[in-house]
């Protein structure tokens, strides 16, 4: 009965956790903390599925069950009952091993679209700004390009490139500029783009999973509200602010017809109402109990061979 929990236990985490995550009111106030906590809710589900399969493959093949169990005690194999298995025990684990390869192939499909749309920027920003004479591909961490657009954004990769439009330099003003360049500092060094991958792979990999939709959605909201605090955090949440109307007040976000980038000005609303972040013993706490979402699968999983043991 313990894969057949496990599943129960993986299907009611992706049901209950997305919708408590959605009704709370901290993850805006520490957006680092929330994005902790999903990710342990999916990694929670994820192992689910993982130790279900598992167990379902070492009861159905005694090829498997040899090497799962090959250094437990006679007494914990005898504790799965693993020698009597039910006839859904090898479509379970033939069903979950599919899941799992799907995923590694939406995963591994997400970072080759990554790399080749990564490749064609930088082509293209290559073309618009040269390299002069003597310089090297990549050693210049910050590129100014000529455009009527202000914009700014962080080009990942081996050699990571902040970029920013002449037109952003003209808007920007006083220290908007090193907040916008925080801002992005901080996506790079959080590595986002690797959050923003994964849950974008299971979202298209698993559409019907309503989970891992909303999962993808919120780290989409969650990395941009952690890079403005930590831009906040040195500058001023006014200075980054100012900032977010100055590089968008032209494409009409602000305006009562919705955008793609409609998040702007929740962005700068959030950034302007200064709410107080949490105390330092209920980060803690959260922290901790997003922790447990794991580690309960573990502990289900190992319930009947503790027993057995003990």
């Amino acid at each position: 009965m313990v894969p057949v929990a496990l599943l129960l236990l993986g299907a009611l985490t992706a049901v209950v956790a997305p919708r408590m995550l959605a009704r709370a009111d901290w993850p805006e106030r520490e957006p680092v903390v929330a994005l902790w906590a999903w990710q342990c809710v999916v990694a929670g589900v994820l192992l689910c599925c993982a130790l279900s399969m598992t167990l379902s493959a070492a009861a159905a093949w005694q090829a498997v069950r040899g090497h799962v169990f090959a250094p437990a005690p006679h007494a914990v194999v005898e504790a799965y009952a693993l020698q009597a298995p039910g006839p859904w025990a090898a479509a379970t684990a033939v069903t979950l091993a599919c899941g799992g390869m799907w995923t590694a192939a939406m995963l591994t499909r997400e970072i080759a679209r990554a790399r080749t749309r990564r490749a064609v920027r930088r082509a293209e920003l290559q073309v618009r700004a040269p390299l002069l004479p003597g310089e090297e591909p990549g050693a210049d961490r910050l590129v100014v390009l000529e455009g009527e657009r202000p914009d700014a954004w962080w080009l990942p990769g081996q050699a990571p490139q902040l970029v920013i439009t002449t037109a952003a330099l003209r808007r920007l003003k006083g220290r908007q500029l090193d907040a916008v360049l925080a801002h992005e500092q901080g996506h790079a060094k959080a590595r986002h783009d690797w959050l923003l991958h994964c849950s974008g792979a299971l979202a298209a990999g698993f559409p019907q999973v309503r989970m891992f939709a909303a999962f993808r959605d919120e780290m989409h909201r969650l990395v941009e509200l952690a890079a403005d605090d930590v831009a906040s955090r040195r500058f001023g949440r006014l200075t980054i602010a100012l900032a977010l109307v100055e590089l968008n007040e032209d494409r009409g976000v602000f305006g009562p017809c919705p955008t793609p980038q409609a998040h702007v000005p929740q962005r700068v609303h959030r950034l302007l109402s200064a709410r107080p972040r949490l105390t330092a013993g209920r980060r803690l706490r959260l922290t901790a109990t997003a922790a447990l979402v794991p580690v309960i699968p573990v502990l289900v999983t190992f319930v009947p061979g503790l027993r057995a043991l003990g």
